[in-house]
């Protein structure tokens, strides 16, 4: 604050000055309070991938069209799907080892696709979970290890400070109908990629767009690259802002820009980014690559 003065002169020049100071230090709170969330939300994602159950744990992704024969490798049990392709069905046995909603499971049972987190699969052998997947009609089991090497591995993610420069005011811009376009994903495949809309802002002058998806809580999912991509942060990148205000505006925030979930374990499906979300700027914000 400046210092109080005597005359009457200098006390209105003193009282214009710790206006503007005090406006200064308001937003400079602002921006502590903002580097602080995103410190707390830093320190959550980083647990919550650390987690027992967290992506770090997932070691297989097996395609049952991929073994006939019901015959996963390292999966316990007989897995196939029934005859009118609506279910999985499990064949155990007694040295299987398996369990089924946490009791020993010996026989045959019926499996939807889980919909929860790993954790509450219903099938389970030991502290390993089976999750049952199903993508675009083909039917999947994920074995999930919290003893997974990349789990004992983690050391953090490497992820640029809060930086307010990189919170900006964008617009979305829905489509007139939603649009699907094929794109590859990180296991080789081409799968449809559904899209609402797209997302309008501006760095350094210069307008840029993402296309974006619409989730069903009105959020939105972007999936981008950069001139840092495969260099100085992962390939590809996530981006999540949240639903759009009334009249379109969004906040862009690539502070929280996200590591896809192929980061931490090579079995999850991550699309790439589709044509046009490779942005000609490079983005040093938000999560860039694994620690070490």
């Amino acid at each position: 604050m400046t210092t109080e003065t005597s005359t009457a002169a200098n006390t209105a020049a003193s009282t214009a000055t710790s206006t503007a100071t005090g406006a200064g230090e308001d937003a400079d709170r602002g921006t502590d309070d903002a580097a602080g969330q995103w410190r707390s939300w830093h320190e959550h994602r980083s647990a919550t991938v650390a987690a027992a159950y967290g992506p770090l744990s997932l070691v297989g992704t097996h395609w049952l069209a991929d073994h006939p024969g019901g015959r996963l490798p390292g999966v316990p049990g007989l897995w196939r799907e029934d005859a009118d392709g609506d279910h999985v069905v499990l064949t155990a046995a007694d040295g299987d080892g398996l369990t089924a909603d946490g009791g020993p499971l010996t026989g045959e049972i019926r499996l939807a696709a889980d919909s929860g987190p790993f954790e509450a699969s219903r099938i389970a052998a030991g502290e390993r979970r089976l999750v049952v997947l199903r993508r675009e009609g083909l039917w999947a089991v994920r074995d999930v290890d919290p003893g997974s090497a990349a789990r004992r591995a983690f050391r953090g993610i490497e992820a640029t400070a809060y930086d307010t420069e990189w919170e900006l005011r964008g617009r979305f811009r829905p489509y007139g109908e939603s649009r699907t376009v094929l794109v590859e994903n990180a296991d080789g495949r081409e799968r449809g990629l559904g899209l609402g809309g797209e997302i309008a802002f501006t760095v350094d002058g210069t307008e840029h767009t993402l296309q974006v998806a619409v989730e069903p809580d009105g959020s939105l999912w972007a999936v981008f690259a950069d001139t840092t991509s495969g260099k100085d942060s992962f390939r590809f990148r996530f981006l999540r802002p949240a639903a759009p205000a009334a009249d379109g505006t969004v906040t862009v925030d690539f502070n929280r820009a996200l590591l896809p979930p192929c980061a931490f374990a090579d079995h999850f499906i991550c699309p790439f980014p589709p044509p046009g979300n490779t942005l000609p700027i490079a983005v040093p914000a938000g999560e860039r690559t694994l620690a070490g």
